[in-house]
């Protein structure tokens, strides 16, 4: 049943993209009683219906749509538009193509948006708009700009000058400004996103559980198949739980309304320290990177691994899924072949107010206590 909000003053989420990994943690934040601008009625929208993993109790109402569709859009979000009173988009379509990441996005943002400012009378105050440090880098997963693209040097700051590359970020952040006054926003843009969930397309931590799996199962050493620089310099994380934490913030904040800040949890580390946090939890033994290991073809190896996933799956009853729905190989690649250190400054975030924070190498354990209680790894 939906709860219905008689006061003016409601709260009312519509968290698009809510079997994410932001998403998910954005649910539970938002139930939580002592949360700022509570208490909040919940509903969640996604494609796909809701997985066994999922507890139901975290959201109010469950809406599954196409936001690609305008009409599906429109007919599924019509009879609840004149309650909402806060969107967090944190759902994004990923494809190799720059300009069709752009196009299809916006379309589903577009979609949405429209369709809750089309209700009689409209409730909608407030969009959070989750980005991302591409926003520094540009598309750095299109194979046709491989090689091309010029970064910002870090650290990374908000105020930096677009990229002049096409990035779908840039389009829904001028997309959300369109709506200004009546529609105030917020962009979150987050660094390597760590926190739980089967069905997020970049989850670093989702596809390094796979990896060290696969290897455990096999006998294979658990090798770093990054690069020596990634191996030795600074990089950064953002855990859901203070994304979450942040956004939330945001919305309610009078003071950081239009603004856009960086999310990571505030501390660095470099994948050395965390590889050896990796094969602890994971219980594999720890390997220190080595030339050699530069020559090794990880994504390769891997996209043959895909029945050796499904004998795990079986051996330990865990939620049936395939392997490559699960690991993002050639995005982590990248990641790991960066030649710069990966940081954000997180000056504009504290200055404004939000001192959310967490320590990269405690909540690594966390996270995958939560992947292996959702039975999403052994």
């Amino acid at each position: 049943m939906e709860k219905e909000n008689s006061s003016t003053d409601a709260s009312v989420a519509l968290i698009v993209g809510v079997t994410g990994m932001a998403g998910f943690s954005l649910a539970e934040a938002l139930q939580k009683p002592t949360t700022p601008g509570g208490p909040w009625t919940v509903y969640g929208v996604a494609r796909r219906p809701l997985p066994g993993w999922f507890p139901s109790s975290l959201i109010d109402c469950f809406i599954s749509l196409d936001a690609l569709d305008c009409a599906d859009t429109a007919n599924k979000l019509s009879p609840v538009a004149h309650q909402i009173t806060h969107v967090f988009w944190v759902s994004l379509q990923v494809h190799e193509n720059e300009e069709v990441n752009i196009s299809m996005n916006s379309t589903m943002l577009a979609n949405v948006l429209n369709t809750l400012r089309s209700a009689t009378p409209s409730a909608i105050r407030h969009v959070t708009l989750l980005t991302g440090t591409k926003h520094y880098m540009g598309p750095i997963f299109d194979p046709s700009l491989a090689g091309k693209l010029v970064h910002h040097e870090p650290p990374f700051k908000e105020d930096l000058d677009r990229l002049p590359y096409p990035n779908f970020y840039y389009a829904l952040e001028d997309l959300v400004a369109s709506y200004l006054p009546s529609i105030t926003h917020s962009v979150h843009r987050s660094s390597i996103i760590v926190g739980a969930s089967s069905r997020s397309f970049y989850n670093t931590l989702l596809t390094l559980s796979v990896y060290s799996a696969i290897c455990r199962h096999q006998g294979l050493p658990f090798r770093y198949p990054g690069n020596k620089y990634t191996w030795d310099h600074f990089c950064d994380m953002s855990d859901a739980r203070v994304l979450a934490e942040q956004q939330i913030w945001a919305a309610v904040t009078e003071g950081a309304r239009n603004q856009a800040f960086n999310c990571t949890n505030g501390d660095v580390f470099t994948w050395k320290s965390l590889w050896k946090v990796l094969c602890e939890v994971f219980d594999v033994e720890f390997v220190g990177y080595e030339e050699n290991d530069e020559k090794f073809d990880w994504v390769a190896m891997m996209k043959g691994k895909g029945e050796v996933w499904d004998e795990i799956v079986e051996k330990y009853g865990l939620l049936e899924t395939k392997m490559e729905d699960l690991a993002c190989l050639e995005a982590l690649n990248v990641v790991f072949h960066f030649e710069f250190q990966h940081v954000c400054s997180m000056n504009k975030s504290r200055e404004f107010g939000f001192l959310g924070h967490a320590d990269t190498l405690k909540s690594i354990p966390m996270w995958v206590g939560r992947l292996r209680d959702m039975k999403i790894i052994p």
